[in-house]
């Protein structure tokens, strides 16, 4: 499977052309991020899902990894938000259907709690309803699981640096639904109003998946600004990642 960086748009996205490294019989994907972090030691990922199988399997990947590990499992959406407040995971792999509170409702509630989480929604559903849902929701990834195994490891990462990550079958679904829209605009034009010439021109580029050391090259200013106006455009749209700023451009054409 191919896979789609930076919220599925490709500009600025550079492929890593990794190749597992096998540890056992669970691979190592190598960490090729070049860009800095705020990720002092292990990422702390919490794994939730019904299906036990999935659960263990998906938390022995994370776990061969040399820069993460799992501080708790999940088996449904109610245990995850008891278990994110418990442990304050950096990420969250989240299934979206559970019998006692869905991923997405999950995500909600663990997301106004604590913004700072990272969710990714991994699951079989691939309907735009469901993905769009869960970004609204708060989640910052969405992967199917069927996604290939260094996928998921590279999608944590993008995670934890609070970058977006959208696998291919996601990135396509909103486009689908973009352009089957009204030339309209779905949101108040008091929305965009709010927004400064630099931060249309920051939104342009968030759109097309350029993160803020890209930004900042590209507008010549710093990355500590472009994360600035980032952050500005994240509340003045009222949305919580840039996922969620990426659709709002999209939707309002903003090129």
């Amino acid at each position: 499977m191919a896979t789609t960086s930076a919220g599925g748009y490709p500009a600025c996205a550079a492929a890593t052309g990794s190749k597992p490294v096998e540890t056992g019989y669970i691979a190592a994907i190598p960490n090729d991020a070049t860009e800095e972090t705020d990720q002092d030691g292990l990422i702390r990922v919490l794994v939730v899902d019904d299906h036990g199988l999935f659960r263990t399997g998906l938390a022995s990947l994370v776990s061969a990894q040399p820069d993460m590990e799992v501080v708790a499992q999940a088996s449904g959406g109610g245990d995850a938000v008891r278990r994110a407040r418990e442990h304050r995971p950096d990420v969250i792999l989240m299934d979206l259907s559970m019998p006692d509170l869905g991923g997405v409702d999950a995500t909600r509630q663990i997301t106004e709690h604590d913004p700072a989480v990272r969710v990714i929604i991994i699951t079989v559903a691939t309907d735009e309803s469901s993905i769009a849902g869960a970004i609204r929701a708060g989640a910052c990834g969405y992967l199917v699981k069927d996604s290939a195994m260094d996928e998921i490891v590279l999608a944590v990462r993008a995670a934890a640096r609070g970058q977006p990550w959208l696998s291919s079958h996601a990135a396509e679904a909103l486009l689908d639904r973009v352009r089957r829209e009204s030339d309209e605009p779905s949101v108040e034009p008091a929305d965009i109003e709010t927004l400064t010439v630099r931060e249309l021109d920051v939104l342009r580029l968030v759109a097309q998946g350029c993160e803020n050391a890209e930004i900042a090259a590209t507008l010549h200013i710093s990355p500590m600004t472009a994360k600035k106006h980032v952050s500005s455009i994240l509340s003045k749209l009222g949305v919580s990642n840039r996922v969620q700023a990426a659709v709002f451009a999209a939707e309002h054409h903003l090129r």
